[in-house]
């Protein structure tokens, strides 16, 4: 799969590094090194991907993925971050604010290629099979609409990223079911060894502050006790036994 890939980064010699590896897989390259620019071209060129570095001049990668996030029009974008800080809590800080992938320096090239390659298949995957007689799902307020990627929920828009939007369409495409976190890894990637059950938990809560009236007390993104998340039409203010109206409730699937 050929795509445009914005790289966004401020270290010359690692931009160009990145570059030849992306075009050695057959993509159009467009290399930035400050904020602002990744956001001009994030605005005009219309990439399939952006590699965002966090620190960056001008406006650092942690504010381009919020404003991107904020607008309609480039919310979806798929958004894997680069950047020298490995602890958790800022890779929990990148994925809150809406990246899809996260990758700490130093790194393998041939690594970051396979989560380039990732992140394109999940942006450009088709939806799970019950969704073929019904092109689009409808769990009471919420409504996912693959073809088009877009969800409303109680009649207005709500901007997904991919990872989001890929969870919610497993979920509604059976509404009721309860999906453990390691399910969820499945479908969705593969057994990557990147994408783990914290990151789950953080598109839950994440989609939780975009579709629920109250997040801290979810009716219709349920967490069951023991076994994972799934989708309902609307339990009420007061969920149904066995479930957890905490967003951030650790959930212990055996994964």
């Amino acid at each position: 799969m050929c795509a445009h890939v914005v790289v966004a980064e401020d270290d010359p010699k690692q931009a160009e590094l990145i570059r030849r590896y992306l075009e050695n897989e057959g993509h159009r390259v467009t290399v930035v090194h400050d904020g602002r620019a990744a956001l001009d071209e994030a605005r005009a060129g219309r990439p399939e991907l952006m590699l965002l570095d966090v620190m960056m001049p001008r406006v650092d990668g942690l504010d381009v993925c919020r404003v991107l996030r904020a607008d309609p029009a480039l919310a979806g974008l798929p958004v894997l971050m680069l950047t020298a800080r490995s602890t958790e809590d800022d890779l929990l800080l990148g994925l809150d604010l809406g990246a899809d992938d996260y990758m700490t320096k130093p790194y393998s090239p041939r690594e970051l290629m396979a989560r380039v390659r990732t992140l394109l298949r999940r942006a450009a995957a088709t939806v799970p099979a019950a969704a073929a007689v019904d092109p689009v799902l409808r769990v009471g307020a919420v409504t996912v609409d693959p073809a088009r990627h877009e969800v409303t929920c109680d009649g207005r828009p709500v901007a997904c990223t991919p990872g989001e939007f890929a969870l919610l369409a497993l979920l509604a495409a059976e509404p009721g079911r309860v999906f453990s976190r390691a399910q969820i890894i499945q479908h969705q990637h593969g057994f990557d060894r990147w994408f783990t059950s914290r990151t789950v938990d953080v598109h839950v809560m994440n989609l939780r502050r975009k579709i629920e009236p109250a997040p801290d007390r979810p009716s219709r993104l349920l967490t069951v006790y023991g076994v994972g998340y799934k989708l309902v039409a609307d339990a009420g203010r007061t969920p149904d036994a066995g479930t957890s109206a905490t967003p951030g409730q650790d959930v212990r699937d055996g994964a």
